[in-house]
């Protein structure tokens, strides 16, 4: 089966756990300053989903390329090297 080459581009791709951050951040405020507690416990927590997701993600590209960067072939970076 050949995979779709539908791709994000790379600024858009790279902004989106910014984006996941910040649109968190703004579900957190949004919930302290609601007045409605059922409406203001489910935004919040929708946040709190976001803002996590967005610092998940920031933190496993980091440790991906990291790691891809200690390698010598980045394609397979866990093959054993053969000497």
């Amino acid at each position: 089966m050949k995979r779709s080459q539908k791709r994000l581009s790379r600024p858009l791709y790279e902004s989106l756990p910014w984006a996941y951050t910040a649109c968190g951040l703004a579900a957190l405020t949004g919930s302290y300053l609601l007045p409605s507690r059922l409406v203001s416990l489910f935004l919040g927590l929708l946040g709190l989903v976001g803002l996590l997701g967005g610092i998940v993600v920031l933190l496993r590209r980091r440790d991906f390329r990291e790691l891809r960067a200690n390698y010598a072939d980045p394609a397979q970076p866990f093959e054993d090297k053969k000497e």
